[in-house]
């Protein structure tokens, strides 16, 4: 279940980033200008963040696996608009929809996850899911590099694109399961009822007294109330929001520095986001070591660590991140070889696949039972920084030049580098007073 979940999640985010190299195309079809080819990103990712909202709080109405299964459906049945669109405001409504449906996969997984595993078990499925929303931007660019290289019609990134999801749609309908633990209580209640005639067993969730309506409208309200009251979950979203930011500005940013710098063809501008996709496999492969760690801290104290004992793999992230853009910035020269800035690239995969898996982990541990609230929460902060920022990205290049630019980014980033260190000695007092903090 969790490596389905993890390839339908890189599903959906590789399909926010794979129309970075089709914007010439796009152009040329659709007589629009640059600018206005860049919100296929924006658009897609906006609708990224506004979907957990309602699906995210509906998963904990009508159970995960609904969410899950139909969200996916409506996810690759709006692609097939955008894969034959003839109009440019086709093209990007359904880039929006899409978004907006694929969506409940950067937040209902993780939720669903943690409906299925303990809490000192959950660290490595966590693991395996939390690197998937950031490892499919990744390739976005890369397989689009190569399809555009060799096969003229910018459609053949959506076809591709389109084959994939309808794959995982139905790969998920046979292997996902219903876990979260309300719904399969209710489920069970209705199977008494229907076996013994007996209209006594009901499960707490059937007794609630409010309309599907009201429920929505009411849990929609909750991943802002989470932002306006929880520092740590403001603080740490706007934290993942600029490391995802910078990272969609890259999709503009690293093909402007390869290709001004190191004459780089499409093709292989594409192959220059590996670095970044190598930084992330190795975060992934490294986190079991991290695992062991919160393994023997859980053994010393006898019981589950406290969720601020999740962050000590953020700190890593929070150090790595700022210290790769850096230095890929102040290695972007022409004397200096191309695969010098790819290599340094990798540190900032590295951090952003630590960063996302600390901050992940930490809010379904700290605010368990608001856990797809907290996520919605962050997916919605963080795609309306990283909707944001490729509108300016090109500008930004072409006005203060590779390093300029770049070290920008770095500053940016190194403003959080503090969070995981001080929520770490803190966050056990703030969340004392909450009411939306997991219970001790």
């Amino acid at each position: 279940m969790v490596a389905t979940l993890a390839v339908s999640c890189t599903c959906v985010t590789f399909t926010s980033s794979m129309t970075a190299n089709t914007y010439p195309g796009l152009e040329a079809e659709f007589h629009i200008v640059e600018e206005v080819a860049i919100l296929s990103i924006s658009l897609f990712v906006l609708g990224l963040g506004i979907g957990p909202l309602f699906l995210g709080p509906l998963s904990e109405f009508i159970g995960r696996q609904k969410v899950l299964l139909w969200s996916f459906t409506i996810f690759t049945l709006f692609n097939l608009p955008v894969a034959f669109a003839n109009h440019i405001v086709l093209y990007h409504v359904f880039r929006f929809l899409t978004g907006f449906a694929g969506s409940s996969f950067l937040s209902v997984s993780g939720a669903a996850i943690t409906d299925v595993f303990p809490n000192h078990k959950v660290g490595t499925p966590m693991m395996i899911f939390s690197g998937a929303p950031f490892f499919g931007p990744v390739i976005g660019p890369l397989v689009s590099g190569f399809i555009v290289q060799n096969q003229p019609d910018w459609r053949w990134v959506s076809y591709t694109q389109l084959i994939w999801a309808a794959v995982m749609t139905v790969i998920l309908w046979l292997v996902v399961p219903e876990g979260y633990h309300p719904i399969v209580l209710a489920r069970k209640a209705a199977a008494l009822r229907k076996s013994t005639g007996d209209e006594r067993y009901f499960a707490p969730i059937e007794r609630a007294n409010r309309s599907f309506a009201a429920a929505v409208a009411t849990s929609c309200k909750t991943p802002f109330i989470l932002l306006a009251t929880q520092p740590m979950v403001l603080f740490l979203d706007t934290w993942s929001a600029i490391a995802l930011g910078v990272m969609y500005l890259f999709f503009g940013g690293i093909p402007f520095v390869f290709r001004t710098q190191y004459g780089f063809d499409v093709q292989s501008t594409g192959m220059a986001f590996l670095g970044i996709g190598a930084g992330m496999l190795a975060s992934s492969f490294t986190q079991p070591l991290f695992n062991r760690r919160y393994a023997r801290v859980a053994a010393r104290l006898g019981g589950p660590p406290p969720p601020e004992e999740r962050l000590y793999l953020g700190k890593y992230g929070a150090v790595l991140a700022p210290l790769g853009v850096l230095l890929f910035g102040l290695t972007s020269f022409k004397n200096v070889h191309w695969i010098v800035p790819i290599l340094m690239t990798t540190l900032f995969g590295a951090g952003v696949g630590y960063s996302f898996t600390g901050v992940f982990t930490y809010l379904v541990d700290a605010y368990r039972p608001v856990a797809a609230s907290a996520l919605a929460s962050n997916s919605f902060v963080r795609s309306v920084f990283a909707a944001i920022f490729p509108l300016f990205g090109q500008q930004m290049y072409r006005k203060l030049g590779p390093v300029g630019g770049t070290c920008l980014l770095a500053g940016l980033l190194a403003l959080c580098t503090p969070f995981p260190f001080i929520f770490s000695r803190i966050g056990a007092r703030i969340r004392a007073s909450s009411k939306f903090s997991t219970p001790k």
